[in-house]
């Protein structure tokens, strides 16, 4: 048999660089391509500043690896059918190909490190980078509560004018707040869907997290670590309004405490 003749170096190049070209723009156009997922596939409703980033990648990297795996399956269910055993057959034995498998090592590989690189500043703005002017608020977790602590008028925590609630998270709208997360007794997690927040808290540590609300509303707060029996239970409600309200229901709250402290005395 003839050997295959090879095309000019020049439309070689050619081919391959419009096949890197197709990679690339197929890459970048996966993110927009979250709306075309049906009902059951989307996330909850984003209402924080960077849930669109986080969304961003999920959608992403769920795309790469949807399309990997029905590549995949349906090169093994080709595979099943073209070499199935037929009488009369004899089975050829071959060693593969050094090409393909140099190729299905490298791309996975690269596809890695270019995730990690573009999770990387994401991470820096979430986890590393603390905004200016935040609301600071401790939360400690225990079976199965949320127990939260407000800094009052000195604008400190741990004080004697902090105000104290029970399963209730109240902050402004717009605004920065920054969560020292505690917990008294097993690793419990905090979780807000909605804002794309979740950080385990865990005995003896205080984890700091931030995030800042985009719009009014009323969502819940779940433990998402299996923390004992009543894990089911433990709930809470996260409420955002705006400023003036944040401020006058931080006030009655205050107030309220102040005139019980002062009837048990």
């Amino acid at each position: 048999m003839p050997e295959r003749q090879k095309g000019p170096p020049r439309v070689r190049s050619r081919g391959r660089s419009l096949r890197v070209a197709l990679f690339a723009l197929g890459a970048s156009a996966l993110p927009s391509l979250a709306s075309a997922l049906p009902f059951w596939l989307k996330l909850p409703e984003n209402v924080s500043t960077y849930g669109g980033q986080i969304d961003g990648l999920f959608y992403l990297i769920l795309w790469i690896t949807g399309i990997i795996f029905v590549v995949v399956e349906a090169v093994l269910l080709f595979f099943l059918f073209r070499y199935r055993h037929r009488e009369g057959k004899a089975a050829h034995y071959t060693h593969g190909s050094n090409r393909l498998e140099v190729i299905w090592t490298i791309v996975p590989a690269v596809i890695c490190v270019v995730l990690a690189l573009m999770s990387r500043r994401s991470w820096a703005e979430i986890k590393q980078s603390i905004p200016q002017g935040a609301m600071n608020v401790e939360i400690l977790a225990e079976q199965f509560a949320w127990n939260l602590r407000y800094p009052g008028t000195d604008g400190k925590l741990n004080t004697a004018d902090d105000v104290v609630t029970l399963n209730q998270l109240h902050i402004p709208v717009g605004r920065p707040v920054v969560v020292s997360l505690k917990a008294k007794d097993v690793i419990h997690s905090f979780f807000l869907p909605e804002f794309r927040v979740k950080q385990d808290a865990v005995p003896g540590m205080t984890t700091r997290i931030w995030f800042e609300a985009t719009r009014v509303g009323n969502w819940e707060i779940v433990c998402a670590e299996l923390c004992g029996l009543g894990h089911y239970r433990m709930k809470g409600f996260i409420t955002v309004e705006t400023q003036e309200n944040f401020d006058k229901w931080l006030a009655d709250q205050a107030a309220e405490a102040a005139k019980e402290a002062d009837q048990s005395s």
